[in-house]
C-alpha cells in the first residue's frame, strides 16, 4: 500500500499546470487567499478517484480523453494569458489579479489529462491489487485527496516564502511571463501527447 502513496506523491508533486499556478499564486502574495483553489484541485481528484474506483477505466475511453485534453489545453492557455498580462506592484497583493478560487482549481484539474492519467492507474490497478474495494475506495480516495490539496498548496507556500525576500517588482513581472510561457508549453505538450499523437494512430 506504500506504493499507492509513493506513486501519488511522485505524480501530484511534480511541476504541472496546477502546481505552477500554485507557485505563481504564492509569489504574487495570494497563497492564503487562494485556499479555495487548492480544495478545488482536491475535489476534482476525489471525483476522479471515486469515479474510476467504482466505475472502472471504461468510464474514460481514448475519444473522451482527447476531448478532455483539447478543453484542458484551451483552459491552461487562457490562464497563461491572464498571468502574462498581470501588472505588478509591491505590497501584500503584488498583482492586480484576484486570488485563484475553488471553481478554477476544480475545472483546471478535471480538464487536466495528467490528472486523469494520474488517478486511473491508482483506482483501476493499485486499488484492486491491494484489495481496496467498496467503502475502502472512499477512505483511500479521501486520504489521496489530502495529498492532492497539499500539492499546489506546498508550491504556493514556497512561492510565498521566496516572494517575501524579493523587493524588485521587475522580478515578478518577468516571473509571471516565465510562468505564462511554461503554461503555454504545458498546454502544447498536452496537446501533442494526448491529442495529436492519438489522432495519428
Amino acid at each position: 500500500m506504500i506504493e499507492i502513496f509513493a506513486y501519488a506523491i511522485g505524480v501530484m508533486y511534480t511541476p504541472g499546470p496546477v502546481n505552477l499556478l500554485g507557485l505563481n499564486t504564492g509569489l504574487n502574495g495570494h497563497a492564503k487567499a487562494s485556499t479555495g483553489y487548492y480544495f478545488g484541485v482536491g475535489s476534482a481528484m476525489l471525483l476522479l478517484f471515486l469515479s474510476f474506483g467504482w466505475l472502472g477505466s471504461r468510464l474514460i475511453g481514448s475519444d473522451v480523453l482527447i476531448i478532455i485534453s483539447i478543453l484542458g489545453c484551451g483552459y491552461i492557455a487562457t490562464l497563461a494569458v491572464k498571468i502574462f498580462r498581470a501588472s505588478v506592484t509591491l505590497g501584500e497583493d503584488r498583482t492586480n489579479e484576484r486570488p485563484l478560487r475553488y471553481r478554477q482549481g476544480l475545472v483546471l484539474q478535471l480538464l487536466n489529462p495528467k490528472g486523469v492519467v494520474a488517478t486511473l492507474p491508482i483506482a483501476t490497478i493499485q486499488f484492486p491489487g491491494a484489495g481496496i474495494h467498496g467503502a475502502g475506495i472512499l477512505v483511500w480516495s479521501l486520504a489521496l485527496t489530502v495529498l492532492a490539496i497539499g500539492a499546489p498548496g506546498s508550491y504556493a507556500v514556497v512561492g510565498h516564502l521566496l516572494g517575501k525576500r524579493i523587493e524588485n517588482p521587475l522580478f515578478f513581472t518577468w516571473f509571471n511571463r516565465v510562468m505564462a510561457a511554461l503554461l503555454f508549453y504545458v498546454a502544447g505538450s498536452i496537446g501533442y501527447e494526448f491529442v495529436y499523437m492519438p489522432l495519428l494512430d
